[in-house]
Protein backbone atom coordinates (compact mmCIF):
# COMPACT_ATOMS: atom_id res chain seq x y z
CA UNK A 1 0.00 0.00 0.00
CA UNK A 2 1.63 3.29 -0.80
CA UNK A 3 1.11 6.40 1.58
CA UNK A 4 -1.20 9.10 0.76
CA UNK A 5 0.50 12.26 0.85
CA UNK A 6 -1.91 14.89 2.20
CA UNK A 7 -1.79 18.35 -0.24
CA UNK A 8 -2.65 21.50 2.06
CA UNK A 9 -6.16 21.34 0.41
CA UNK A 10 -6.87 18.07 2.11
CA UNK A 11 -5.29 19.05 5.35
CA UNK A 12 -7.21 22.54 5.75
CA UNK A 13 -10.52 20.48 4.94
CA UNK A 14 -9.76 18.77 7.88
CA UNK A 15 -9.08 21.09 10.63
CA UNK A 16 -12.49 22.79 9.26
CA UNK A 17 -14.25 19.98 9.67
CA UNK A 18 -12.72 18.91 12.65
CA UNK A 19 -13.51 21.86 14.07
CA UNK A 20 -17.03 22.01 12.65
CA UNK A 21 -17.81 18.70 14.84
CA UNK A 22 -16.80 20.41 17.80
CA UNK A 23 -18.93 23.54 17.32
CA UNK A 24 -21.61 21.06 16.78
CA UNK A 25 -21.15 19.52 20.25
CA UNK A 26 -20.63 22.85 21.58
CA UNK A 27 -24.17 23.92 20.28
CA UNK A 28 -25.67 20.67 21.30
CA UNK A 29 -24.49 20.81 25.41
CA UNK A 30 -25.37 24.88 25.08
CA UNK A 31 -29.08 23.83 23.73
CA UNK A 32 -29.54 21.14 26.77
CA UNK A 33 -28.62 24.03 28.99
CA UNK A 34 -30.61 26.66 27.52
CA UNK A 35 -33.78 24.27 27.34
CA UNK A 36 -33.04 23.32 31.38
CA UNK A 37 -32.65 27.08 32.27
CA UNK A 38 -34.62 28.95 30.11
CA UNK A 39 -37.06 26.72 28.65
CA UNK A 40 -37.69 24.63 31.92
CA UNK A 41 -38.17 21.58 30.34
CA UNK A 42 -37.50 18.32 32.58
CA UNK A 43 -33.89 16.55 32.71
CA UNK A 44 -35.32 13.64 31.98
CA UNK A 45 -36.91 15.53 28.48
CA UNK A 46 -33.43 16.80 27.83
CA UNK A 47 -31.76 13.91 27.93
CA UNK A 48 -34.08 12.02 25.26
CA UNK A 49 -33.69 14.75 23.13
CA UNK A 50 -29.52 14.63 23.02
CA UNK A 51 -29.29 10.77 23.05
CA UNK A 52 -31.73 10.94 20.18
CA UNK A 53 -29.64 13.90 18.37
CA UNK A 54 -26.51 11.58 19.45
CA UNK A 55 -28.24 8.61 17.53
CA UNK A 56 -28.56 10.65 14.55
CA UNK A 57 -25.23 11.86 14.26
CA UNK A 58 -23.80 8.16 14.72
CA UNK A 59 -26.14 6.50 12.59
CA UNK A 60 -25.52 8.64 9.69
CA UNK A 61 -21.48 8.25 10.50
CA UNK A 62 -22.09 4.47 10.20
CA UNK A 63 -23.41 4.77 7.12
CA UNK A 64 -21.41 7.10 5.63
CA UNK A 65 -17.85 4.72 6.34
CA UNK A 66 -19.99 1.90 5.58
CA UNK A 67 -20.19 3.48 1.81
CA UNK A 68 -16.85 4.27 1.88
CA UNK A 69 -15.92 0.65 2.58
CA UNK A 70 -14.48 1.11 5.72
CA UNK A 71 -17.11 -1.72 7.34
CA UNK A 72 -15.23 -2.02 10.96
CA UNK A 73 -15.57 1.80 11.77
CA UNK A 74 -18.85 1.81 10.44
CA UNK A 75 -19.83 -1.36 12.59
CA UNK A 76 -18.39 0.56 15.88
CA UNK A 77 -20.38 3.60 15.50
CA UNK A 78 -23.40 1.36 14.57
CA UNK A 79 -22.90 -0.35 17.89
CA UNK A 80 -22.52 2.90 19.53
CA UNK A 81 -25.84 4.07 18.25
CA UNK A 82 -27.80 1.22 19.10
CA UNK A 83 -26.51 1.00 22.39
CA UNK A 84 -27.83 5.23 22.48
CA UNK A 85 -31.42 3.74 21.16
CA UNK A 86 -31.38 1.60 24.02
CA UNK A 87 -30.39 4.33 26.90
CA UNK A 88 -33.39 6.42 24.51
CA UNK A 89 -35.91 3.62 24.94
CA UNK A 90 -35.22 3.62 28.80
CA UNK A 91 -35.36 7.15 29.56
CA UNK A 92 -38.25 7.69 27.20
CA UNK A 93 -39.76 4.71 29.24
CA UNK A 94 -38.78 6.76 32.93
CA UNK A 95 -39.97 10.05 31.44
CA UNK A 96 -43.49 8.08 31.25
CA UNK A 97 -43.74 6.75 34.04
CA UNK A 98 -42.90 9.87 35.65
CA UNK A 99 -45.54 11.91 33.86
CA UNK A 100 -48.04 9.47 35.36
CA UNK A 101 -46.96 9.31 38.72
CA UNK A 102 -47.66 13.03 38.46
CA UNK A 103 -51.34 12.40 37.17
CA UNK A 104 -52.01 9.77 39.69
CA UNK A 105 -52.12 12.02 42.95
CA UNK A 106 -53.15 10.09 45.89
CA UNK A 107 -56.27 11.30 46.96
CA UNK A 108 -57.04 14.02 49.42
CA UNK A 109 -57.45 13.24 53.03
CA UNK A 110 -60.86 14.14 54.98
CA UNK A 111 -60.68 16.34 57.55
CA UNK A 112 -62.88 17.96 60.16
CA UNK A 113 -62.24 21.68 60.78
CA UNK A 114 -62.42 24.58 63.32
CA UNK A 115 -62.23 28.21 62.94
CA UNK A 116 -59.87 30.31 65.02
CA UNK A 117 -62.84 32.41 67.24
CA UNK A 118 -61.64 35.75 69.09
CA UNK A 119 -63.54 35.89 72.94
CA UNK A 120 -63.40 37.31 75.90
CA UNK A 121 -61.43 35.28 78.05
CA UNK A 122 -61.61 35.19 81.87
CA UNK A 123 -58.36 34.23 83.54
CA UNK A 124 -59.17 31.37 86.47
CA UNK A 125 -57.29 30.16 88.94
CA UNK A 126 -57.42 25.99 89.29
CA UNK A 127 -57.43 24.36 92.75
CA UNK A 128 -58.63 21.46 94.37
CA UNK A 129 -60.26 21.28 97.79
CA UNK A 130 -62.71 19.64 99.78
CA UNK A 131 -65.68 20.10 101.12
CA UNK A 132 -66.88 20.82 104.67
CA UNK A 133 -69.61 21.71 106.66
CA UNK A 134 -70.93 24.77 108.15
CA UNK A 135 -71.89 23.53 111.44
CA UNK A 136 -70.99 19.96 111.79
CA UNK A 137 -70.57 18.13 115.05
CA UNK A 138 -70.96 14.83 116.76
CA UNK A 139 -73.36 14.66 119.27
CA UNK A 140 -72.48 12.85 122.56
CA UNK A 141 -74.12 12.35 126.44
CA UNK A 142 -73.07 14.45 129.59
CA UNK A 143 -73.85 11.79 132.12
CA UNK A 144 -73.53 8.14 132.02
CA UNK A 145 -76.94 6.44 131.93
CA UNK A 146 -79.01 3.45 130.10
CA UNK A 147 -80.79 4.59 127.04
CA UNK A 148 -83.89 4.72 127.24
CA UNK A 149 -85.45 6.15 124.10
CA UNK A 150 -84.47 6.39 120.91
CA UNK A 151 -86.34 9.75 118.93
CA UNK A 152 -84.40 9.78 115.68
CA UNK A 153 -84.07 7.80 112.39
CA UNK A 154 -80.40 7.67 111.13
CA UNK A 155 -80.18 9.88 108.16
CA UNK A 156 -83.35 12.10 109.34
CA UNK A 157 -83.24 15.62 109.76
CA UNK A 158 -83.45 17.60 112.77
CA UNK A 159 -84.14 20.78 114.02
CA UNK A 160 -82.88 23.06 116.66
CA UNK A 161 -84.13 21.83 120.02
CA UNK A 162 -85.16 18.38 119.25
CA UNK A 163 -84.60 15.69 121.66
CA UNK A 164 -82.67 12.75 120.09
CA UNK A 165 -81.87 10.39 122.80
CA UNK A 166 -83.06 10.34 126.29
CA UNK A 167 -81.27 8.22 129.58
CA UNK A 168 -83.54 6.51 132.30
CA UNK A 169 -83.81 9.30 134.65
CA UNK A 170 -86.88 7.73 137.10
CA UNK A 171 -84.71 9.00 140.52
CA UNK A 172 -83.85 12.40 138.55
CA UNK A 173 -87.60 12.95 137.54
CA UNK A 174 -88.67 12.21 141.14
CA UNK A 175 -85.97 14.31 142.52
CA UNK A 176 -86.93 17.00 140.44
CA UNK A 177 -90.85 16.94 141.49
CA UNK A 178 -89.77 17.22 145.03
CA UNK A 179 -88.15 20.02 144.33
CA UNK A 180 -90.78 21.91 142.29
CA UNK A 181 -93.52 21.02 145.06
CA UNK A 182 -91.17 22.33 147.68
CA UNK A 183 -90.42 25.68 145.84
CA UNK A 184 -94.44 26.16 145.28
CA UNK A 185 -94.51 26.25 149.36
CA UNK A 186 -90.98 28.51 149.62
CA UNK A 187 -93.21 30.91 147.28
CA UNK A 188 -96.57 30.31 149.31
CA UNK A 189 -94.62 31.23 152.41
CA UNK A 190 -92.39 34.01 151.07
CA UNK A 191 -95.74 35.77 150.03
CA UNK A 192 -97.06 35.36 153.88
CA UNK A 193 -94.28 36.64 154.83
CA UNK A 194 -93.42 33.30 156.79
CA UNK A 195 -89.62 32.29 155.31
CA UNK A 196 -87.19 34.50 154.08
CA UNK A 197 -85.45 35.90 151.22
CA UNK A 198 -82.56 33.20 151.46
CA UNK A 199 -84.90 30.35 151.91
CA UNK A 200 -86.97 31.10 148.96
CA UNK A 201 -83.97 31.51 146.83
CA UNK A 202 -82.21 27.87 148.14
CA UNK A 203 -85.40 26.35 147.12
CA UNK A 204 -85.42 28.19 143.33
CA UNK A 205 -81.90 26.94 143.23
CA UNK A 206 -82.62 22.96 143.93
CA UNK A 207 -85.44 23.24 142.12
CA UNK A 208 -82.73 24.34 138.72
CA UNK A 209 -80.35 22.02 139.79
CA UNK A 210 -82.49 19.08 140.00
CA UNK A 211 -84.18 20.23 136.27
CA UNK A 212 -80.51 20.80 134.83
CA UNK A 213 -79.73 17.07 135.80
CA UNK A 214 -82.88 15.65 134.00
CA UNK A 215 -82.06 17.81 131.22
CA UNK A 216 -78.50 16.30 130.87
CA UNK A 217 -80.27 13.01 130.66
CA UNK A 218 -81.15 14.02 127.44
CA UNK A 219 -79.49 14.80 123.55
CA UNK A 220 -81.10 18.10 121.93
CA UNK A 221 -80.23 19.10 118.77
CA UNK A 222 -78.04 22.12 119.04
CA UNK A 223 -78.95 23.53 115.22
CA UNK A 224 -80.97 22.51 112.47
CA UNK A 225 -79.20 19.82 110.03
CA UNK A 226 -79.06 16.25 109.13
CA UNK A 227 -78.47 13.11 111.30
CA UNK A 228 -76.13 10.47 110.64
CA UNK A 229 -76.48 7.03 111.61
CA UNK A 230 -77.17 6.12 115.28
CA UNK A 231 -74.55 4.98 116.93
CA UNK A 232 -76.72 3.62 120.20
CA UNK A 233 -79.79 1.76 120.91
CA UNK A 234 -82.30 1.37 123.81
CA UNK A 235 -81.41 -0.54 126.79
CA UNK A 236 -77.22 -0.14 125.95
CA UNK A 237 -75.47 1.72 128.96
CA UNK A 238 -73.22 4.03 127.96
CA UNK A 239 -70.61 5.65 129.39
CA UNK A 240 -70.55 9.55 130.14
CA UNK A 241 -69.19 11.22 126.50
CA UNK A 242 -70.20 8.41 124.41
CA UNK A 243 -71.11 9.72 120.94
CA UNK A 244 -74.84 9.41 119.76
CA UNK A 245 -75.21 10.52 116.11
CA UNK A 246 -73.00 13.19 113.68
CA UNK A 247 -75.53 16.51 113.24
CA UNK A 248 -74.84 18.19 110.00
CA UNK A 249 -76.19 21.30 108.51
CA UNK A 250 -76.08 21.12 104.52
CA UNK A 251 -77.28 24.32 103.34
CA UNK A 252 -74.98 26.48 103.03
CA UNK A 253 -71.38 24.51 102.80
CA UNK A 254 -67.61 25.59 102.62
CA UNK A 255 -64.84 24.48 100.18
CA UNK A 256 -61.64 24.56 101.40
CA UNK A 257 -59.06 24.98 99.12
CA UNK A 258 -54.77 26.56 98.68
CA UNK A 259 -53.76 28.04 96.23
CA UNK A 260 -50.05 29.18 95.35
CA UNK A 261 -48.36 32.35 97.67
CA UNK A 262 -47.78 34.62 93.78
CA UNK A 263 -51.64 34.60 93.44
CA UNK A 264 -52.32 36.21 96.66
CA UNK A 265 -52.65 39.93 95.49
CA UNK A 266 -54.69 38.54 92.60
CA UNK A 267 -57.79 37.60 95.46
CA UNK A 268 -60.50 39.34 97.54
CA UNK A 269 -63.16 38.11 98.72
CA UNK A 270 -66.08 38.24 96.91
CA UNK A 271 -64.62 36.58 93.98
CA UNK A 272 -67.02 34.65 92.44
CA UNK A 273 -66.05 30.78 92.44
CA UNK A 274 -67.14 27.15 90.82
CA UNK A 275 -67.06 24.09 92.13
CA UNK A 276 -67.23 20.60 90.32
CA UNK A 277 -67.23 17.47 91.61
CA UNK A 278 -66.67 14.05 89.98
CA UNK A 279 -69.53 12.53 92.33
CA UNK A 280 -72.38 14.82 90.73
CA UNK A 281 -71.07 14.92 87.06
CA UNK A 282 -72.29 17.38 84.59
CA UNK A 283 -73.03 20.06 87.31
CA UNK A 284 -71.07 22.82 88.94
CA UNK A 285 -71.58 25.21 92.07
CA UNK A 286 -71.44 28.78 92.06
CA UNK A 287 -70.40 30.59 95.37
CA UNK A 288 -68.34 33.56 96.78
CA UNK A 289 -64.96 33.24 98.59
CA UNK A 290 -65.71 34.30 101.73
CA UNK A 291 -62.32 34.29 103.94
CA UNK A 292 -58.62 34.14 103.37
CA UNK A 293 -56.25 33.02 105.73
CA UNK A 294 -54.32 35.73 107.74
CA UNK A 295 -50.94 32.73 107.47
CA UNK A 296 -49.24 31.66 104.43
CA UNK A 297 -47.81 27.90 105.07
CA UNK A 298 -44.29 27.35 105.41
CA UNK A 299 -44.16 24.32 104.15
CA UNK A 300 -46.04 24.05 100.72
CA UNK A 301 -46.36 28.53 100.53
CA UNK A 302 -50.00 28.23 99.83
CA UNK A 303 -52.71 30.36 101.29
CA UNK A 304 -55.14 28.82 102.24
CA UNK A 305 -58.82 29.61 101.28
CA UNK A 306 -62.68 29.33 101.99
CA UNK A 307 -65.80 29.45 99.24
CA UNK A 308 -69.37 29.40 100.32
CA UNK A 309 -71.72 27.40 98.46
CA UNK A 310 -75.68 27.31 98.57
CA UNK A 311 -76.50 23.28 98.48
CA UNK A 312 -80.24 23.75 98.63
CA UNK A 313 -80.79 19.81 97.66
CA UNK A 314 -77.90 18.73 99.87
CA UNK A 315 -75.82 17.17 96.97
CA UNK A 316 -72.30 18.30 98.28
CA UNK A 317 -71.69 16.52 101.44
CA UNK A 318 -68.59 17.25 103.57
CA UNK A 319 -65.26 15.14 102.78
CA UNK A 320 -66.09 15.02 98.93
CA UNK A 321 -63.40 15.92 96.51
CA UNK A 322 -64.02 19.03 94.69
CA UNK A 323 -62.47 20.62 92.20
CA UNK A 324 -62.34 24.54 92.36
CA UNK A 325 -61.53 27.79 89.53
CA UNK A 326 -62.20 31.27 91.05
CA UNK A 327 -62.59 33.77 88.54
CA UNK A 328 -60.83 36.73 88.40
CA UNK A 329 -62.29 40.35 87.39
CA UNK A 330 -60.43 41.62 84.49
CA UNK A 331 -60.75 40.15 80.94
CA UNK A 332 -58.78 40.04 77.86
CA UNK A 333 -59.39 38.77 74.56
CA UNK A 334 -57.93 35.51 73.37
CA UNK A 335 -57.54 33.33 69.93
CA UNK A 336 -59.23 29.66 71.07
CA UNK A 337 -59.51 26.58 69.38
CA UNK A 338 -60.31 23.08 70.48
CA UNK A 339 -57.27 21.10 72.70
CA UNK A 340 -58.04 18.09 69.79
CA UNK A 341 -56.04 20.46 67.10
CA UNK A 342 -53.10 21.45 68.99
CA UNK A 343 -50.06 18.53 68.08
CA UNK A 344 -48.19 18.52 70.62
CA UNK A 345 -44.62 17.56 70.07
CA UNK A 346 -40.70 18.12 71.71
CA UNK A 347 -39.40 20.79 69.33
CA UNK A 348 -42.74 23.16 68.99
CA UNK A 349 -46.83 23.12 69.71
CA UNK A 350 -48.39 23.30 66.08
CA UNK A 351 -51.62 23.27 64.24
CA UNK A 352 -52.94 22.53 60.71
CA UNK A 353 -54.22 25.60 59.33
CA UNK A 354 -56.16 24.78 55.56
CA UNK A 355 -55.89 27.10 52.78
CA UNK A 356 -57.35 27.50 49.43
CA UNK A 357 -55.50 27.62 46.01
CA UNK A 358 -56.45 27.99 43.00
CA UNK A 359 -54.78 26.23 40.10
CA UNK A 360 -53.63 29.08 36.93
CA UNK A 361 -54.48 26.49 34.12
CA UNK A 362 -57.69 25.00 34.99
CA UNK A 363 -59.14 27.86 37.66
CA UNK A 364 -59.81 24.76 39.74
CA UNK A 365 -59.54 25.16 43.33
CA UNK A 366 -58.41 22.83 46.34
CA UNK A 367 -57.77 22.65 49.76
CA UNK A 368 -54.28 21.76 51.44
CA UNK A 369 -52.99 22.17 54.19
CA UNK A 370 -49.85 23.98 55.84
CA UNK A 371 -48.19 23.45 59.30
CA UNK A 372 -48.06 26.45 61.51
CA UNK A 373 -46.23 26.49 64.75
CA UNK A 374 -48.14 28.20 68.00
CA UNK A 375 -47.48 29.30 71.30
CA UNK A 376 -50.07 27.33 73.72
CA UNK A 377 -51.91 29.25 76.72
CA UNK A 378 -54.47 28.11 79.58
CA UNK A 379 -56.74 25.68 78.71
CA UNK A 380 -60.31 25.51 79.60
CA UNK A 381 -62.59 22.58 79.34
CA UNK A 382 -62.03 21.11 75.41
CA UNK A 383 -60.78 24.70 74.64
CA UNK A 384 -57.06 26.63 74.56
CA UNK A 385 -56.24 29.42 73.79
CA UNK A 386 -53.35 30.53 71.75
CA UNK A 387 -51.32 33.10 72.89
CA UNK A 388 -49.28 33.43 69.06
CA UNK A 389 -48.92 32.08 65.32
CA UNK A 390 -52.27 32.27 64.61
CA UNK A 391 -54.94 34.98 63.25
CA UNK A 392 -59.07 34.99 63.95
CA UNK A 393 -61.31 33.50 61.34
CA UNK A 394 -58.58 30.93 59.77
CA UNK A 395 -59.29 27.53 59.23
CA UNK A 396 -57.85 24.72 61.09
CA UNK A 397 -57.88 21.01 61.54
CA UNK A 398 -60.23 20.11 64.89
CA UNK A 399 -59.09 16.07 64.68
CA UNK A 400 -56.74 13.95 63.87
CA UNK A 401 -53.70 15.83 63.25
CA UNK A 402 -51.23 12.85 64.09
CA UNK A 403 -51.93 11.62 60.89
CA UNK A 404 -51.67 14.86 58.87
CA UNK A 405 -47.62 16.76 57.55
CA UNK A 406 -47.50 19.47 55.91
CA UNK A 407 -49.08 20.36 52.13
CA UNK A 408 -51.52 17.34 52.12
CA UNK A 409 -54.62 17.70 50.10
CA UNK A 410 -57.49 17.63 52.36
CA UNK A 411 -61.26 18.09 51.90
CA UNK A 412 -63.51 18.84 55.00
CA UNK A 413 -66.38 17.04 56.54
CA UNK A 414 -67.82 18.08 59.55
CA UNK A 415 -70.85 15.64 59.79
CA UNK A 416 -69.23 13.51 62.55
CA UNK A 417 -67.10 16.41 63.48
CA UNK A 418 -66.91 16.32 67.80
CA UNK A 419 -68.46 19.47 69.42
CA UNK A 420 -65.95 20.98 71.94
CA UNK A 421 -67.69 22.06 75.17
CA UNK A 422 -66.61 24.42 78.05
CA UNK A 423 -67.23 22.18 80.45
CA UNK A 424 -67.65 18.58 78.88
CA UNK A 425 -69.33 15.72 81.01
CA UNK A 426 -67.66 12.56 79.07
CA UNK A 427 -69.66 8.99 79.14
CA UNK A 428 -68.23 6.45 82.00
CA UNK A 429 -67.31 3.41 79.55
Amino acid sequence: MHDVVKTPVARKTGKVRHAMRWAIYALVVAGAVAAFIFLHLPMMLIVILVLSALIIWLGFIAFRRFRSGRVTSAAVFAVLAVFLLLLDVKALQFQTMGAMAKKMAPPATTVTSAVVKEEDWAPRLSAVGTVSAVQGATLSTDLAGTVAEVKFESGGEARKGDVLVKLVASQEEADLELARNDLARARDLAARKVISKAELDAAESKFKQKEGVVRHKEVRAPFDGQLGIRQVNVGQMIKEGQQVVALTALDPVYVDFALPQQELAKLSTGLEVVVRSDAISGREFKGKLTAMNSNVDNVTRNVTLQASLENPDHALRPGMFAKVEVSLPEKHKALVVPGSAISYAPFGDSVFVIETKKDEKTGKESQSIRQQFVKVGEARGDFVSINDGLKGNETIVSTGVFKLRNGMPVTINNDLAPKPQLNPTPVDS
